[in-house]
């Protein structure tokens, strides 16, 4: 179970935790989530994982250099994501880089953080269906610690303004 959220407690502000992927919607997901977050006087964390799954750990050495171009990637994907979300609002997030399961550093972030209040995910548009994040957390929806906002992936820059 989470801890109680402290956003609107004096010293705390509320904050959008966005999960960064290689995915086009994760874009919408940005914009939105940066535009409300100006709106509201709110603030952003951009949340990267480094799935660790599958990693053969006999190759040390290999697995030791696998690991830090995946960081190098992951801080990458960051800088561009944190520089779209300061063009587009004027924020600089809050960049965490983690190693374990999508969905289960999801969730000890949000436990660590009491000032996370809405995990901010974008819809793909692909026939295979909305992406595995937004379909895996549509399945425990009714015990996440906090509200989810779903973007859909093909909503435009107008379109989410309106909604912002």
């Amino acid at each position: 179970m989470s801890r109680k959220r402290r956003s609107f407690e004096a010293g705390h502000q509320r904050k959008y935790l966005i999960v960064i992927d290689d995915t086009d919607e994760c874009d919408r997901a940005i914009y939105w989530a940066a535009k409300r977050a100006a709106r509201t006087k709110s603030g952003l964390v951009m949340l990267r994982v480094i799935e660790t799954e599958g990693r053969n750990q006999q190759w040390l050495g290999v697995a030791d250099i696998m690991k830090a171009e995946a960081h190098e990637t992951a801080n990458a994907s960051l800088d561009k994501y944190s520089g779209r979300a300061n063009g587009i609002a004027g924020i600089t997030p809050e960049r965490v880089v983690r190693e374990g399961v999508t969905s289960e550093v999801i969730l000890k972030l949000i436990d660590e953080d009491d000032d996370i209040g809405i995990l901010v995910l974008a819809a793909g548009t692909s026939k295979e269906g909305p992406g595995p994040l937004v379909t895996n957390l549509g399945k425990t929806a009714g015990t996440f610690p906090i509200p989810v906002a779903i973007v859909p992936g093909h909503l435009s820059d107008e379109d989410l303004d309106a909604m912002s």
